[in-house]
């Protein structure tokens, strides 16, 4: 068996399933580490279930070429599954077979395949298993490395200078194999970019105006965490000689978030339920990226911090909004299971009106729900203030899972 570093936020999650008829579905950004994932959960079903006929199938390898639709799929696995008994049938990358879903429904009706497949696709995945699996399979979302995994995938002591590495290089598993200097990373980072930017945006959505997608990228990965509309973005772009309406922004977007390079934040009211449909914030789906695009500043440590506990709370599994109530806002209203936690995110506290804005905001809530200011002031421990936790950020990307 390959050797693996465990990743139980993710196998956890799916060992509940092992050997149910639901389809299994692991998403997320390419070389976040969903391959490995999959192995591991060969592996672990070989050792459980030994008399189980394992079909892997992994489309970024040369010998499954030949199998681009769902009949060829079919064929494949009416000439090599062996009897009757129970199949594990794992598939890298299905996206790149044309009508997965035909074969897959059909399989998922048998009772005797237990069935994992990974996707870079969002809206592809989503919407082809909506429509003909529904209530057939899960999804789970997979990212790149927590700042926890980091530490034990690098294995480094917690510190804070480990932390600004995370910050710096972001959390993409295959790291590890390269040397930590910042030349030799960016430029890994830059051909990760440029292998989604190809394959998954420009190829699969037959972009034309790729200069135009490069732009859009660069301004979203320098106003992270700003609040944006598809119009300031469309401004912007005139001023610099750009002419590109509104509306092909929101479909350019659209084509980046269905690539799991960004994600879209929506504002809510911070205690009521109105959702705001112009003005997002756009976050990366990992860091190092972003910082390989645009660089990494030290003067952008607070976008920087923002993104990375955007990220965090998402792997912990909560859904997150940004908190808007007039001109009043909180960085993150995060929600699980019926409970929520606000977030507010701060470089350093170094005056009283940093202090007031920050803590300010969380004050005029009335509700009972954990309230945080995560920042990276030299904390030794939390502190609270009229009820508050203050903490620095890389102890709440440790603790808050």
């Amino acid at each position: 068996m390959i050797e693996y570093i465990e990743r139980p936020l993710y196998i956890d999650r799916l060992k509940p399933f092992i050997g149910k008829s639901l389809i299994k579905v692991l998403i997320g950004q390419r070389r976040v580490g969903k391959s490995y994932l999959l192995m591991q959960l060969r592996d672990l079903i070989k050792k459980q279930s030994p008399d189980t006929q394992i079909i892997y199938i992994n489309k970024e390898q040369h010998e499954f070429s030949k199998i681009t639709n769902s009949e060829d799929l079919f064929l494949y696995l009416k000439e090599n599954v062996k009897g009757n008994g129970n199949v594990a049938l794992f598939i890298d990358e299905i996206q790149d077979i044309e009508s997965f879903e035909i074969t897959l429904r059909d399989l998922a009706t048998r009772g005797n395949y237990d069935i994992y497949c990974t996707g870079s696709n969002a809206n592809l995945l989503s919407s082809e298993l909506a429509t003909f699996l529904s209530g057939r399979y899960i999804e789970i979302k997979v990212f790149g490395l927590s700042y926890t995994e980091f530490l034990v995938f690098y294995n480094f002591q917690d510190s804070v200078a480990t932390f600004q590495n995370y910050l710096k290089f972001g959390g993409l598993p295959y790291l590890i194999n390269l040397n930590t200097e910042i030349q030799v990373a960016y430029e890994y980072l830059t051909s990760i970019y440029n292998t989604i930017l190809l394959k998954d945006v420009v190829t699969r959505f037959k972009i034309r105006n790729v200069k135009f997608l490069e732009d859009l990228i660069a301004f979203l990965a320098d106003n992270i965490g700003s609040i944006v509309s598809s119009k300031k973005i469309s401004d912007y772009l005139k001023s610099q000689k750009i002419n590109i309406s509104p509306q092909v922004v929101i479909d350019y977007l659209g084509y980046l978030e269905s690539s799991f390079l960004i994600f879209k934040v929506k504002r809510t009211g911070i205690e009521g339920k109105k959702i705001f449909e112009i003005g997002e914030k756009y976050f990366f789906e990992d860091i190092g990226i972003r910082n390989a695009i645009v660089g990494y500043k030290t003067s952008d440590i607070h976008k920087i911090l923002e993104n990375v506990v955007y990220l965090h709370l998402r792997m912990a599994g909560y859904s997150v909004t940004v908190g808007q109530e007039g001109n009043k806002e909180i960085d993150f209203i995060a929600q699980k299971a019926g409970e929520k936690i606000y977030v507010q995110v701060a470089y350093m506290l170094a005056n009283e009106g940093t202090i007031n804005r920050e803590y300010g905001n969380l004050l005029e809530i009335s509700d009972n729900f954990p309230k945080y200011v995560v920042t990276m002031d030299e904390l030794t421990e939390i502190s609270t203030y009229k009820g508050i936790n203050r903490m620095h950020v890389k102890d709440f990307c440790l603790k808050m899972v």
